[in-house]
């Protein structure tokens, strides 16, 4: 099966051919776009700078056409997204990091919390709840790199804080049936990689979920989006946190209810009107193409072309064993020397390097805390034939680096 650590060198090929180059020449078939990483992403297909020409450039965000085009980005997410109608969307600084420690500081320490983390940016959230705002009761649910932890070991009265897709691991939560229906807990979701690429029905399983637009709709950074379920609205409202929070923090208001302005385009700081509009482009162009369902069927297929890759190449395995806990949009790789050991960080590097220098891929390295391999972007802005020709140029690549 795909990604089975116990196969063996070479796979489907004779060996001698790896250590041959001249058995891969260079191929005649470039991506159209060689943008594949997984942080700002690429643009939607066809994307120019036409699109964000009728951005609110010099207006205040505050105006009514600023305002306006705030509200359009949030109905529109909302309706994209198919959102119960009691769930609120909201624009916050500091992209979805700035979104999670939003909530995290607003929320937690109610009651005991459950972390579930097994790659780097979960892990931070741990480490946060922990070291900085010194949470007393909190569980450490874990797994390293590729992993998926035992998510069976939360506890529905409290408070449980996941990643919904490992992007620096290609890990991912396959469903969302080990949240209970009745929990007293809340339920608060980074799926800042995963929202828009695959399904995370339904929606009132997760109180709190949090992204950015920088990810699978191919948006900028610096924005995050916030979306509060009514429970989550309940808790901002009936707890006061022992901490100070800072402005950009702050859901509620003096009296401690909701600043219900945030979810109608009455942001907390200035944003860049020009990433709104960008934004509004990628909204767009989601309708146009079928909405969420073919967002959610480009990922998929995009994913096949690298799966389908993998398993007839003898020197590249998925990080995560298990198919059903495979991410279809950050796909990360471990990559095997000719031997059939693990291929090193420089001879990795030097991989990479081959495919930049030919101008037919960009930003695959994993993530500095991740194991040496790969991470390859297959979110719905990428396009499958673009992936397909990158599969040649990745054979072409390894046999350079596997004779030298």
């Amino acid at each position: 099966a795909p990604g089975n650590s116990e196969r063996t060198m070479p796979d489907k090929r004779p060996g001698d051919a790896l250590l041959n180059p001249a058995a891969f020449p260079e191929p005649k078939v470039r991506p159209n776009n060689p943008n594949f990483g997984s942080g700002p992403c690429a643009k939607r297909p066809g994307w120019t700078g036409d699109a964000i020409s009728d951005a609110a450039l010099g207006r205040s965000h505050r105006s009514s056409l600023g305002k306006a085009k705030l509200a359009e980005a949030i109905d529109e997410t909302h309706a994209l997204l198919g959102l119960p109608k009691d769930y609120l969307v909201g624009i916050v600084p500091a992209s979805d990091t700035g979104a999670v420690e939003m909530v995290m500081w607003s929320m937690l320490g109610e009651r005991p919390v459950d972390i579930c983390h097994w790659e780097s940016f979960g892990t931070t959230w741990y480490s946060d709840a922990v070291k900085e705002l010194k949470l007393e009761k909190v569980t450490n649910i874990k797994a390293e790199f590729g992993v998926l932890p035992d998510l069976s070991k939360t506890d529905a009265s409290h408070d449980i804080l996941f990643t919904m897709n490992g992007t620096t691991s290609g890990v991912r939560v396959p469903s969302l049936d080990w949240i209970p229906a009745d929990r007293t807990g809340l339920t608060i979701c980074d799926a800042t990689s995963a929202i828009f690429g695959f399904d995370m029905l339904p929606w009132e399983k997760l109180d709190v979920v949090t992204y950015s637009w920088q990810k699978v709709l191919g948006g900028e950074g610096a924005h995050g989006m916030l979306i509060l379920g009514p429970r989550a609205v309940a808790r901002l409202e009936s707890y006061k946190p022992p901490r100070p929070l800072p402005k950009i923090f702050r859901l509620c208001k003096g009296d401690g209810t909701l600043n219900g302005g945030i979810f109608k385009g009455e942001t907390i700081n200035t944003p860049s009107m020009m990433c709104v509009e960008d934004y509004l482009d990628a909204l767009r162009w989601a309708k146009s193409i079928g909405g969420l369902p073919a967002l959610l069927a480009k990922s998929a297929a995009n994913f096949k072309v690298l799966a389908d890759f993998e398993a007839k190449t003898g020197w590249l395995e998925f990080l995560c064993a298990v198919p059903e806990h495979r991410s279809n949009t950050s796909v990360c790789f471990k990559m095997k020397a000719p031997s059939g050991e693990p291929m090193g960080s420089d001879a990795v590097a030097k991989f990479r390097k081959l495919l930049e220098q030919k101008g037919v891929c960009f930003d695959i390295g994993a993530y500095r805390d991740a194991p040496p391999g790969l991470r390859i972007w297959c979110g719905a802005t990428v396009e499958a034939s673009d992936l397909q020709a990158l599969t040649g140029w990745m054979e072409w690549a390894y046999a350079q680096v596997a004779a030298a």
